[in-house]
Formats: C-alpha cells, sequence, structure tokens
C-alpha cells in the first residue's frame, strides 16, 4: 500500500497542481466576486440522482433533502440527537403502555403552501397514501406492521387534530417515532394532491414534480439534471425562514463548485473533495460547516463467487485495507474511520475498529484456504472522485496478499443495478439508514430470511446472497425489545458478531462538508439529509 499511495500522492499533487493553474486563469479572466442576491441562497451540488419529490416515491440522499424543507412531519429528528425526536406538525404524541397504539394530537393553525388548513385527515391520508401506492418508502412504514390490507383500519382520525395508529405488534417507540419522522411520514395536501390524481394514483404523477406541504418552503420548480428553485412562506408556523428563496445548481464537478464559490457565483459548495478543502482550508474569506452524517462507506462481497463465500477469504480481505492510509491521503476531512454498520450517534452505535492492516495475516488466511498463490475478482466502482482513487488503493493493497483485483467502473445507476442483481463480486458504495433507528441498518445489513432469487427483501445482505439463522434471529430480538438500555446492548452485541462473520468491510463514515463565505451562515446539517435544514441561512 505505501508504494502505491507514494504514486498516488505524486498523481494528486499533479492533479492539485493543474487545478491551481485552471484557477488562477479562470479568476484571471473574470472580473472580481459578485455577490449573489441578499434574498435568495444559491448552493451547487449534485442533485442529479432525484427521481421523484413525492414523499411516498422519493428514497435518494437529494430528494431527501427536499423534502425535508417541503414537507413537514408529525415529529422530527433532533439534529442535535439521532434518536431523539422534537414536535412537528404534532405539539405533543403518546404511546399505551400495550406498544401497540400511538396517538398524535396536532398544532392549531398551520396551512399548506395552497392555504387550506392542516388536519388529522391529512396526515392519515398521507399513510395511508404511502401504504396503498407501495413504493419503495413503504417498506418503511411496514414496520410498523402497515399493510394495505389494514391501513385504513390502523391509520385512523379521531377528530380535526388528533389521529391514531395501530402496530401490527407491540413495538419500541423510538421505532415508531423514527419510522414516522422519515421522509415517507411527510403530511401532504389532501385536497391538492386528490385535484391532481390520475387512475388511482393519489396524485402521484403530479406530485413528482410538484409541492404539497406545509414547511417553510414551496416548491417552485425542479428541472432534473439543472436546478430546483424553494421560495420562503413567511408565514410558516415555525417562524419566517431568514431568505426569501433557495435555488440547487446540479453542479457534479466539484473542481467546478470552488471555481463557482470563489468567484462569488454561490453561497454554498456541498460536494468539495479533499484535494478543493485542503486547497481553501487557509482562505480567510471562508467557513465550513461539518457534521458527521449517517452515509457509511463499504464492501459488499458476493457469496455466489465460490472465492468469496470461505470464511478465511472474508477474514482476510477485511486486514488487506489499509483503513488509516486510505482515510489519511485520499478523503481527509471528508469522512472517519468505522468499521461497524450503525453510524455514529444512533444509540447502540459501536466505535470498535477491530481490523488493521496486515499482508501478513492475510496471506497465512489466504494459505489455510488453499489459494496462497491469490485468485482474480473484481469491484465495481462508480467513476468518480474519490471512489475511482480508493478502488486503485483497494487494488494496491489486495495484490500485497496476491489478490488480483479488476475495477470495473460505471456510472451510479449502472453499478448499483448490478449490485442490485447480485451480479457483483464486490461493490463499493455508501448506505444510509432509511430511518433513524438501529433497526434500519441491522436489518438491511444482517437479516435476510429468503435468500432466492426473486425474494421480495433485496437488502444488501440478500444483494450479496447472505444469510445467518442466528443474525435473522438477533436482529428480529434487537428490533422488538422495547426497553432502551437493553435494546442498545443488543445492537452492540449483534455489530460486533457481525464484524467477525458477516461478507461487509466497513471503512468509514462521511463529514458532510458545506463551504461557504463569512458573511452568509446558518445552514444546519442534519444526521440524514432530510433533517438539512435552509430555514436559518442568512446572510450579513
Amino acid at each position: 500500500m505505501a508504494a502505491s499511495l507514494s504514486a498516488e500522492a505524486r498523481w494528486r499533487e499533479g492533479a492539485r497542481g493543474a487545478a491551481a493553474a485552471a484557477l488562477a486563469l479562470f479568476l484571471g479572466a473574470v472580473p472580481a466576486p459578485a455577490a449573489t442576491p441578499p434574498d435568495t441562497i444559491i448552493m451547487a451540488r449534485s442533485i442529479d440522482d432525484i427521481v421523484s419529490l413525492d414523499p411516498a416515491e422519493a428514497y435518494e440522499v437529494s430528494g431527501g433533502e427536499v423534502i425535508g424543507n417541503v414537507y413537514d412531519r408529525l415529529i422530527e429528528n433532533d439534529p442535535a440527537a439521532p434518536g431523539r425526536f422534537r414536535p412537528g406538525l404534532a405539539e405533543n404524541w403518546s404511546a399505551d403502555e400495550d406498544g401497540r397504539h400511538f396517538q398524535f394530537h396536532l398544532r392549531s393553525g398551520v396551512r399548506f403552501a395552497s392555504g387550506q388548513p392542516v388536519t388529522a385527515a391529512d396526515a392519515v391520508f398521507s399513510l395511508r397514501r404511502a401504504v396503498l401506492l407501495d413504493r419503495a418508502p413503504a417498506l418503511i412504514l411496514r414496520q410498523l406492521g402497515l399493510t394495505r390490507d389494514n391501513v385504513r383500519e390502523r391509520v385512523r382520525a379521531v377528530d380535526a387534530t388528533t389521529l391514531t395508529i395501530e402496530t401490527g405488534a407491540a413495538l419500541p417507540a423510538a421505532l415508531v417515532y423514527a419510522c414516522l419522522a422519515a421522509p415517507v411520514g411527510s403530511v401532504v395536501d389532501e385536497q391538492a394532491a386528490m385535484a391532481h390524481a390520475e387512475e388511482g394514483d393519489f396524485g402521484a404523477h403530479w406530485l413528482a414534480t410538484h409541492g404539497a406541504g406545509s414547511c417553510a418552503y414551496r416548491l417552485v420548480t425542479w428541472q432534473p439534471g439543472e436546478r430546483y428553485v424553494l421560495a420562503a412562506d413567511a408565514e410558516y408556523w415555525g417562524g419566517a425562514p431568514a431568505n426569501r428563496r433557495v435555488i440547487v445548481r446540479h453542479v457534479k464537478d466539484g473542481v467546478t463548485q470552488r471555481l463557482m464559490l470563489m468567484r462569488g457565483d454561490i453561497d454554498y459548495a456541498r460536494d468539495l473533495d479533499k484535494d478543493q478543502l485542503d486547497g481553501l482550508a487557509h482562505e480567510p474569506g471562508l467557513r465550513f460547516d461539518r457534521r458527521v452524517q449517517s452515509l457509511i462507506t463499504y464492501l459488499a462481497l458476493n457469496q455466489k463467487n465460490p472465492y468469496l463465500r470461505r470464511p478465511e477469504i472474508v477474514a482476510a480481505i477485511k486486514v488487506l485495507v489499509d483503513y488509516d492510509g486510505i482515510g489519511r491521503l485520499l478523503l481527509g476531512p471528508t469522512a472517519i474511520a468505522h468499521q461497524a454498520f450503525e453510524p455514529e450517534g444512533l444509540p447502540g452505535a459501536i466505535s470498535d475498529t477491530p481490523f488493521r492492516f496486515d499482508p501478513a495475516h492475510a496471506k497465512a488466511l489466504l494459505a489455510s484456504a488453499g489459494l496462497a498463490e491469490g485468485f482474480t475478482v473484481s469491484i465495481d466502482v462508480r467513476n468518480a472522485s474519490p471512489w475511482t482513487e480508493v478502488a486503485q488503493a483497494l487494488q494496491a493493497d489486495f495484490a500485497t496478499a496476491g489478490i488480483r483485483l479488476t475495477i470495473i467502473p460505471g456510472d451510479g445507476k449502472q453499478v448499483l443495478t448490478k449490485y442490485r442483481a447480485r451480479h457483483h463480486d464486490i461493490f463499493l458504495g455508501e448506505w444510509a439508514p432509511d430511518y433513524a433507528d438501529p433497526n434500519s441498518n441491522a436489518e438491511a445489513f444482517a437479516a435476510n430470511d429468503d435468500n432466492s432469487d426473486d425474494a421480495s427483501r433485496k437488502t444488501p445482505a440478500w444483494r450479496s446472497a447472505w444469510s445467518d439463522a442466528a443474525m435473522n434471529a438477533a436482529v428480529a430480538a434487537a428490533a422488538t425489545e422495547r426497553d432502551p438500555t437493553r435494546r442498545a446492548a443488543l445492537y452492540e452485541a449483534l455489530q460486533r458478531s457481525h464484524q467477525q462473520v458477516a461478507p461487509f468491510v466497513f471503512l468509514f463514515e462521511r463529514i458532510e462538508v458545506a463551504a461557504h463565505p463569512v458573511s452568509v451562515d446558518g445552514f444546519v446539517l442534519g444526521f440524514t439529509s432530510s433533517d438539512d435544514r435552509y430555514a436559518r441561512i442568512a446572510k450579513h
């Protein structure tokens, strides 16, 4: 790894020099920086992952951020403490001792962007439509035992400001609240949605590109692959936003974002990598908002591959990653080392890092598996920075023990499609919990009770063709444990067992960094993208 990273470092020095030259040329060719409009916030980030802006369908990182600023939920994640909740549309709520009945009381006087009052009937409609439409986010509400067959009975309005939810089994309150605080729990204006309904879609076609929420902003426009524009609601029940409008432009390349930031074309650059952040670190006119977010970088080893299904090979790969070198030289301030499936901050998360780069131990493990001469295997990776560089570093790491790693690059859709079809050998990517509860990632990485090719639940464990009966039982036990202390202990034990036997190599947890001028501040970065908030951003 050392030789490889030295070469990598030289390559990156050359890239930095080229970028600096381009930057000097660029800045020399344009007028002095001009400020963006005083009442408008302009961001640059990659937003080409947005498929829909309907809360019942959106399942991507960028879409979640839009929904979090356009729609209110009954309750919200506390941005300061994952796993805790604060009032949203519901000013108070309660759970019966049986762990199956939950009641929510809505605050009065709240209106949608249309001017219609927000009622319990709207909240009931929103949860029911998500389950009945049965798009990808519906699986979150299925955690509560809600199905197409029972949702009309189990989600009901008591009166104009009160609704009840009955779960299918006794569940921890934290799990129920986390699911409702996810984007799929957003409350939609029933009248606006049904006015645009087509062939029983509950307004889904219209809501894919329009907003019908009650939050701090309304959606003005979304131009796929270009931008979205939000207008602030000065009458918002949570207080008028400090700005009038937010424009988020699709700019995929971090170098271009850096140039735009220095020129004054944007107020926030959201996708700067290590080199760009290093280059801007000492700029006196800039500040950097940072937050450890829930995205976990990992390797998935497909158990359909005859080499990768051997326990000795899985163990060898876990000590053939130079975690420190990759983190320090390639990712820098954008990631922290993390070797378990629960992100930092959630109840039950662990900080154990039991694996170190140890080629000698890896060679011994390969020899014990009868593969002393090594073998050839491929890795699928997005053809973008820093993923290409990380894959190249892994290629050099694996070679120290004789594993010949073939890199197969592709765009995000190509790589994910192959992974979802179980056609990969090794997949390099990121994963974030669907909701802020440890059950989300535990079910993703440790539970797989149907390993058939036509299974209905296609989690990372399924995608890697891995099923373990003991893990399945442990996940089920932790999910339904209602004592918070015992529940956290179950997840801690589950992760430590998982680290030793599962065909996943967890590498890092993302640090979200937003670069901005000192004259702009107030952006709130949350634990997940749907908790990022624009309303406090102001210029001074």
